[in-house]
This record gives structure tokens, sequence and C-alpha cells, in this order.
């Protein structure tokens, strides 16, 4: 399992690395017993909540939900977590269309273990030791860990920075080039910076826009 340890107040914390294998898993989940093998060949958003029948998170899983589609549409699926069982989420996913009218499509894992939750460092002592911080991570179709977000327990995620994030991951992989601040596709892309002496004398004469030589932009 590629992931760093630190000792924090005497208990050890992991804390999973990017462009590492992220941390293997078998779940009871409410759509079965899950596995992150399962979404090989996919990319996959797991995120994490401190508990069910919560506002904030309330808030946050409507959010998910209400982009679902758009996930799908870019190879993404969605996973949820929160330390409280089965029954609890599918309480909570009830509820949540009788009041609100939204479906919860995607499935929620059971981690009263905190197994889960444990591997990928969910748990911060100095937030809470019996929850899950918000965290979310983005595991592309080969199983790497290629970006990860916590949030505190009182502030909510903006979910279409997601959706953003594998937008741009995938123009990256795909095209070999970095992308600005806010990029949405479409936009100008960032070419790598030269990476010899001869090379950042040759950039300005390749047809870029370029600001000076490490600082190029072109057209997807």
């Amino acid at each position: 399992m590629e992931n760093t340890i630190e000792k924090i107040n005497e208990e050890v914390v992991t804390f999973p690395q990017l462009n590492k294998p992220a941390p293997a898993f078998e779940a009871k989940t409410t759509h079965g017993v899950k596995k992150l093998s399962d979404y090989k060949g996919r990319w996959l958003v797991l995120f994490s909540h401190p508990a069910d029948f919560t506002p904030v998170c309330t808030t946050e899983f409507m959010a998910f939900a209400n982009h679902h589609e758009e996930f799908l549409a870019e190879g993404a699926d969605l996973l949820g977590l929160s330390i409280d069982s089965y029954y609890s989420h599918v309480a909570w996913v009830r509820n949540i269309k009788e009041k609100f009218g939204v479906d919860i499509n995607f499935p929620i894992i059971e981690d009263l273990s905190m197994n889960v939750a444990k591997a990928y460092g969910m748990i911060h002592p100095g937030a809470a030791d019996t929850s899950a911080v918000r965290a979310t991570f983005i595991i592309d179709p080969d199983g790497i860990l290629r970006a990860m977000v916590y949030y505190p327990m009182t502030n909510g995620r903006s979910i279409p920075e997601f959706l953003r994030v594998i937008r741009a991951l995938k123009a990256s992989d795909e095209n070999q080039i970095a992308t600005p601040e806010g990029w949405q596709p479409g936009d100008k892309v960032i070419v790598p910076p030269p990476q010899d002496a001869a090379a950042a004398e040759a950039r300005m004469t390749e047809g870029y826009e370029c600001t000076d030589w490490y600082f190029c932009k072109k057209e997807l």
C-alpha cells in the first residue's frame, strides 16, 4: 500500500500519495459489495462525509446526485463513504428522496470498522476521532490516485470542481500539457517549459503564444 505514515497524538495515521496506487479495499455498500478493482478502466471519485442525516452532507450528496450524469459522461463513477451502517445509509437515502425529491443513485460504503477511512487518511484526530472528514479522492482508470482534497467538517465542497479536475487531468494525459488556474474545456492550455537552454532559446520561435520562454500557451 503506497501510503505515507504520520504519528498524530500517538496514533498512527496513514495518508495516500498522489501518483501512487490508491489503497485497495473491499467493502459493503448500499449497492452490494464493492472493491477498488471493480472500477478498473474507469475514473472513480471516492468521497467521505462525517455522518448521515447531517445538513451539510445532505447538500453535498444532493449536488453529487444532480451532477451524476455529467460524471458518468466523463467515464467517472461516484462512491460515497461514512462511518455509519448500511441501514443508516439506506434510511438517509430514502429520506433525501422523500424530503428533497433527489435520488442518490451511487453506492455508499458502510465503514463501521473504519478500515477504508483509515487507509485513505480520512480520520483526522484534530477534527474527530470517530468521523471521516470531507475528503475527496480522484482515482484514474489504472487505479492511480491523481488528486485529493480535504475539507473541514463545517464547510461543504463545490462538486463542479471535481468534474473540472477530471476534465483537466484527461486533457493533460491525452495531450501532454498542463492547465492554468480555473481551466475549462475550450480554454488555452500551458505548454510544458523547456528542459534545457537550447530548448529555451528555440521556444519563442515555435509558434506558441509566449509571454516568456517558460510561459507559453496554445489551443488544443
